[in-house]
């Protein structure tokens, strides 16, 4: 069943933390953060929403890269129980995307609730100070990507915070699969 976050709580700092990349490293939100902000972005390699999008998710961050913005993936589903989303399937997800940022696998789903992530896809833009500026959508895909030509909303978001400091006030909420937490 689809679901949809809140939009965005202006000015909400993002918690720090650290995770495992899949590139062998561990990652701190410092390290992630670029001079004009940060896009985090928890998806998961399973599902339909986020592979509907996987490709233009990959074009924004590297166009987000290119203006300033740091950008980190997170993958935080219970591997157990989805087995597509483990660190291994994580790493060759990764290499055949040719991604340009860190995948990051929160195993213990410590950040995705600290973050109060609630879907995959789930986009966190934040300006150069760590306070939340976007909490939308990529595009208007859903399950199955839009048009080519559909409005880039994340870029266009992030574009503006890089450039102002302050994301668009007004703001679609992404939607997608449910984050696959652990049974307590």
């Amino acid at each position: 069943m689809a679901v949809s976050p809140p939009v965005c709580d202006f000015g909400w700092k993002a918690p720090g933390f650290t995770l495992p990349g899949t590139d062998g490293r561990d990652w701190t939100l410092e390290q992630i953060a670029g001079p004009k902000g940060t896009l985090l972005m928890f998806i998961c390699n399973h599902c339909p929403y986020v592979q509907a999008v996987m490709d233009r998710m990959v074009r924004d961050a590297k166009d987000l890269q290119a203006l300033g913005i740091g950008v980190a993936a997170i993958s935080a589903n219970d591997a157990e129980a989805y087995p597509a989303d483990s660190f291994d399937m994580m790493k060759a997800e990764a290499a055949r995307r040719d991604f340009t940022f860190p995948y990051l696998y929160d195993e213990s789903q410590a950040v995705a609730k600290a973050y109060d992530a609630i879907c995959t896809p789930d986009f966190f833009g934040f300006d150069a100070r760590g306070g939340l500026q976007y909490r939308g959508r990529l595009d208007a895909s859903g399950r199955q990507p839009a048009a080519a030509d559909v409005r880039r909303e994340l870029f266009e978001g992030m574009k503006l915070v890089a450039e102002t400091g302050q994301g668009p006030r007004d703001q679609v909420a992404s939607m997608g699969c449910s984050i696959k937490w652990k049974a307590a």
